[in-house]
């Protein structure tokens, strides 16, 4: 064993840690200053924005959302820091950079799907086109919205289904609970009814259901009529809407048609429906002779 090495050892250390070691033990401060930095950051604006905004759903979207933008500073500082020291060390970076382009590529190849559901995951955020609780049809699927996320959707239907959807696939989105709601009615009546006094009726429907201490408080507007709609087969059509709340709609319009179903019956005005007559046929009586012109052919 050369023993001048270990003689040397001791101020070789001590000049590297005065030289490039101090410039590596800063980096790293500087890194970790920076994480802390950007957690109080991210922290105190959810916080802030916690106590401004009263929408639950509001809060969560902006929580997703700074926390994305946190972890993409948090790598970024993460990359220069790493990066920095390792041009410390003199390690040639060159070799890794061709080396992580190329394996980006393989991967970008291999997971562009992945990346298509987060790029569009994140506008989706940004754009606020849906939020937790909402109703929507998206991809053909209809369901109240349970979770919202970089990369899926996942919508819980009527029957208590889960339907988790890629946010890659998303091309339309259909809500129907986004700041107000409406229902519509086409209500069906006989042709010899009058239509003017069935429109007046239908008003005061609605409007005896917005005084209604139960569903008024859902009814955003008085009810919309918006006159005869068409002429069908066996009824003349009229329709009209109600606003609601979001969500409410249907709580409303079912007690709604309730009520006209229970009017129209007590003034006698008459909802036709298709009728369907079942016809059977006639018996045919067994031949208990034979014709007269069959009989020589048969003889």
């Amino acid at each position: 064993m050369d023993t001048t090495l270990f003689e040397q050892l001791p101020s070789i250390l001590l000049n590297w840690l005065m030289s490039k070691g101090s410039v590596i033990l800063v980096i790293l401060l500087a890194m970790y200053v920076g994480f802390l930095i950007l957690h109080r950051l991210i922290k105190r604006l959810q916080s802030y924005i916690e106590g401004t905004v009263a929408e639950q759903a509001q809060v969560q979207r902006v929580q997703t959302l700074t926390n994305v933008f946190g972890d993409f500073l948090w790598v970024l500082i993460a990359g220069i820091g790493i990066m920095t020291i390792l041009s410390q060390l003199g390690i040639d970076l060159a070799p890794f950079l061709v080396a992580a382009g190329v394996g980006g590529i393989a991967i970008g190849f291999g997971a562009q799907s992945l990346v298509k559901d987060v790029i569009s995951g994140f506008f989706i955020l940004l754009e606020n086109q849906i939020r937790m609780g909402d109703i929507v049809n998206i991809a053909g699927v209809s369901g109240q919205v349970e979770d919202v996320g970089l990369r899926t959707i996942s919508l819980r239907d009527l029957s208590g289904n889960v339907h988790t959807i890629p946010n890659g696939t998303v091309n339309t989105v259909t809500n129907m609970t986004k700041d107000f709601s409406r229902y519509v009615f086409n209500v069906a009546v006989a042709y010899r009814v009058d239509v003017d006094e069935v429109m007046e009726i239908l008003k005061e429907i609605a409007t005896s259901l917005q005084a209604d201490p139960v569903f008024g408080p859902d009814i955003l507007e008085p009810l919309e009529m918006l006159g005869v709609d068409q002429f069908a087969d066996s009824a003349v059509i009229i329709k009209c809407r109600i606003t609601t709340k979001p969500i409410r709609q249907w709580v409303v319009g079912r007690e709604m048609n309730r009520r006209i179903k229970k009017t129209f019956d007590a003034r006698g005005i008459e909802m036709p429906f298709p009728h369907r007559t079942l016809y059977w046929g006639e018996q045919q009586q067994p031949q208990t002779r034979l014709a007269p012109e069959l009989a020589p052919v048969l003889a």
